[in-house]
C-alpha cells in the first residue's frame, strides 16, 4: 500500500513506516549472522575470517551504481510528493533499465577481480581460499540482490514498507534452512552458505517482482514496451546520486583500508571483528531505519513544499532515535559477550575477549551514530545530497586516520574499535551544522509548482 506522508501526525508517519522496514532490514541482516554463525561453528574460526574479509571486496564492487540508485529513489520520491505520477513512472522504467545492465556488468567484474583485491589487502593464506570462493560464487547471484533491493528501495519511495518485508522473511527462513542443509549435511563448507544465500535472494526478487504484477500497481507495472530510459530524468537522478555514487565508492575503498587494518592483526582478529561487527549491524538498524523513514518522509514533504514539516518531523525523530539508542546501548553493553559465541565455540577464548571489548566501546557511543545517521538520512531526503556526503566520508576518513596512527602509536586491536567513536562525533558536527544554516531548504529537485519539462526517451 502507497502512503501520503504529506499530512498527518509526522512522528506517526515516521515510526510506522520505519517499522516494517526495522523489521525486514532485521532479517536482512539476518543472511549475514546465519552465514558467519554457521561456518563458525560448523568449518572453523578461519572460514568465519574469510566470510567477514568478504564483505568489503563486494561492496567495493557494487559500491557506485547503489549510491546512484540512491539518487534515482529520491527523484521518485519527490516526484510522488509532488503528484506527478507520470514522470515518476519514467523514473521508475529508467531505474529497472540501469540497474538490470549495471548488474550484469558488475557480475562479471567482480566474479575475475575477487582475488586480486584480496591479495591487495593482505589476507592470511589461510583465509583467501575460501573468501574468494565465498565471493565469486556471490557475484554470480548479484542480479538477485540488485533486484530485490532496487523494487524494495522504489516501494519505500512510494511509501510501501511492508511488501519487500513479506518476502523477505521468506527470504531469510529458506536461507537458514539452505544453510543447515548446505553446511553440516552436504559439508559444502563456505560455498554452501554463499549458494544459500544467492538462492534465497533469488526467491526474494521473484517474489517482490511477482507480487507487484499480481496486486496490478499501475506506478510499478510495465510491458516492455513501456520501458523507457529518460535521459532528463537520468539527469536529475544523477545530480542527487552522484554524490551518493562518490560516497559509496569511497566508503568502499574505506573499509578496504580498514579490513587491511583488521587483517594487519591476523586470523583471530579478523574472526573477532567478523562476528561483533554483525551483532553491530543489527543494534544500529533501529536508527539507521528512522534516518530512512526520515529521508522518505522528508523527500515526500520537500516535493510538496512542506518546509515545516520537515522540520517537525527531524525533531520527532531525533526523539525516537534518543529512546532506541539507549534501549540498544544496554543490549549491547550486557549482551554482546554471549552473542559473540553465537559465532564461535566456547573454547575460543582470545576471538570472544577482542569480540567483548569491541561491543563495549561502541555502545557507549550509539547514540553519536544515530544522531549522525537521522541528521544525514534528513539532508538527504532534502536533496542536500552534498553535504550529506562529505559528512560521511570525513567520518570514515577520520576512522581510518585514527585507527593507522594508533596502531603506530603501538595500540593493538583496541585502535579498530576506538577509531570508531572518534568518526562518529566528527561527522555527527558537520551535519548538526548544515541542517541548523538551514541551506538544505531549497536544494529540492522537485516540487509541485514546478513547470513539468518535455518527456524524452
Amino acid at each position: 500500500m502507497l502512503k501520503d506522508m504529506t499530512e498527518g501526525s509526522e512522528a506517526k508517519h515516521i515510526i510506522v513506516f520505519a517499522v516494517p522496514m526495522l523489521i525486514g532490514n532485521v532479517f536482512q541482516q539476518l543472511y549475514n549472522i546465519v552465514d558467519a554463525a554457521v561456518v563458525g561453528q560448523f568449518v572453523g574460526p578461519d572460514a568465519l575470517a574469510a566470510v567477514g574479509a568478504s564483505f568489503p571486496v563486494s561492496f567495493l564492487m557494487i559500491a557506485a551504481v547503489m549510491g546512484l540508485t540512491m539518487g534515482s529513489a529520491i527523484l521518485i520520491s519527490q516526484l510522488y510528493g509532488a503528484r506527478r505520477m507520470e514522470e515518476m513512472r519514467r523514473a521508475v522504467s529508467t531505474l529497472l533499465l540501469f540497474s538490470l545492465f549495471s548488474s550484469i556488468a558488475l557480475s562479471v567484474l567482480g566474479y575475475f577481480l575477487s582475488v586480486p583485491v584480496l591479495r591487495l589487502i593482505r589476507t592470511p593464506d589461510e583465509v583467501l581460499v575460501n573468501a574468494s570462493v565465498f565471493l565469486k560464487i556471490s557475484f554470480t547471484g548479484l542480479v538477485f540482490a540488485f533486484a530485490y533491493n532496487i523494487f524494495s528501495a522504489i516501494l519505500r519511495s512510494l511509501g510501501d514498507s511492508k511488501t519487500p518485508l513479506y518476502f523477505l522473511v521468506l527470504s531469510v527462513a529458506l536461507n537458514v534452512a539452505l544453510d543447515l542443509v548446505f553446511v553440516p549435511i552436504f559439508h559444502w563448507g563456505v560455498a554452501g552458505v554463499a549458494w544459500a544465500t544467492v538462492i534465497s535472494q533469488g526467491v526474494a526478487a521473484v517474489g517482490t517482482a511477482s507480487f507487484i504484477y499480481i496486486r496490478n500497481i499501475e506506478a510499478l507495472k510495465f510491458k516492455l514496451s513501456e520501458l523507457v530510459f529518460d535521459r532528463v530524468l537520468f539527469s536529475k537522478s544523477l545530480k542527487l546520486g552522484i554524490p551518493s555514487a562518490v560516497q559509496q565508492t569511497v566508503l568502499s575503498m574505506g573499509f578496504i583500508l580498514i579490513q587491511g587494518l583488521v587483517n594487519s592483526f591476523g586470523a583471530v582478529t579478523m574472526a573477532a571483528i567478523a562476528a561483533a561487527s554483525r551483532i553491530e549491524s543489527i543494534t544500529t538498524l533501529p536508527n539507521m531505519n528512522i534516518g530512512m523513514a526520515a529521508a522518505t518522509f522528508t523527500g515526500q514533504n520537500m516535493g510538496a513544499g512542506k518546509i515545516d514539516r520537515v522540520k517537525k518531523g527531524y525533531r520527532s525523530a531525533v526523539f525516537i532515535i534518543l529512546a532506541f539508542s539507549v534501549v540498544t546501548s544496554l543490549i549491547v553493553y550486557f549482551a554482546g559477550p554471549y552473542m559473540i559465541q553465537i559465532f564461535v565455540k566456547s573454547t575460543e577464548t582470545e576471538i570472544i575477549r577482542q569480540g567483548r571489548e569491541y561491543l563495549n566501546v561502541i555502545s557507549y557511543f550509539l547514540i553519536i551514530f544515530g544522531l549522525m545517521y537521522g541528521t544525514n538520512s534528513v539532508l538527504r531526503g532534502a536533496g542536500d545530497v552534498n553535504i550529506s556526503m562529505l559528512s560521511t566520508l570525513i567520518t570514515l576518513g577520520v576512522r581510518i586516520a585514527a585507527g593507522y596512527t594508533m596502531k603506530y602509536l603501538g595500540m593493538g586491536p583496541e585502535a579498530i574499535w576506538w577509531s570508531l567513536p572518534i568518526g562518529w562525533a566528527i561527522g555527527l558536527g558537520i551535519a548538526l551544522w548544515r541542517y541548523f544554516t538551514g541551506a538544505w531548504e531549497k536544494k529540492a529537485v522537485a516540487r509541485a509548482d514546478e513547470p513539468v519539462p518535455v518527456k524524452e526517451s
